[in-house]
């Protein structure tokens, strides 16, 4: 086997899906300045939003996740294209009668 073909601060961490606040561990060599009481070892922590844990192929439900605003962010982002076109907006409100 090479000597120094794996990073020098390869450890067990674990892992946190915030979605469910599912935990596991494993290895990585992911940066992180958190750490988190698991099993009576302190580990560093990695936050997540989704992992196996919550993701709707592996769950069979499907859940809603918006962990950050990104429909508010969307819908204020392209509400501009909405008001520069309001012959578009009006055949929707047409379609919808």
């Amino acid at each position: 086997m090479k000597k120094d073909t794996h990073p020098k601060n390869y450890r067990k961490v674990v892992f946190r899906d915030i979605s469910n606040d599912v935990e596991f561990i494993t290895q990585s060599c992911a940066d992180t300045s958190e750490t988190v009481e698991f099993e009576g070892e302190t580990y560093p922590l990695i936050k997540m939003e989704i992992s196996a844990a919550s993701h709707p192929f592996f769950t069979g439900k499907m859940q809603f996740v918006d962990t950050a605003g990104r429909i508010d962010k969307f819908n204020k982002k392209f509400a501009k294209f909405a008001k520069a076109n309001p012959t578009a907006q009006e055949s929707e409100e047409n379609a919808a009668e």
